[in-house]
């Protein structure tokens, strides 16, 4: 067995991948939880948004700029990890690809 053999086998070998995935009739369950936790950070979004902005209206009608300034930070926050919801499952699936590993 000569040493072009032995590289040929070895690129053979490692170009196959292992994909895992769920068993049976699991992904039906994935997908319904995914969508509850979907659903909830949106739900989440929305109550931080109208707080943000009942407390800016409150801080101003009463005078209080304390309130006001912490109803701006909390629309500053909320604009933060919009886009940070946004960005951060591309860079995840960037880092992971497709899941399959090397064998």
């Amino acid at each position: 067995m000569n040493i072009l053999t032995t590289v040929k086998e070895a690129t053979i070998i490692s170009t196959q991948q292992v994909c895992p995935s769920a068993p049976g009739d699991a992904q039906v369950y994935v997908d319904q939880l995914t969508g509850y936790v979907l659903w909830g950070v949106i739900s989440i979004f929305v109550i931080a948004l109208v707080v943000s902005i009942g407390a800016i209206v409150l801080g101003r009608v009463l005078g209080m700029k304390h309130m006001m300034m912490g109803g701006v930070i909390g629309l500053g926050v909320l604009f933060i990890v919009a886009i940070v919801y946004l960005v951060f499952p591309g860079v995840v699936m960037g880092i992971l690809g497709s899941g399959c590993i090397d064998v």
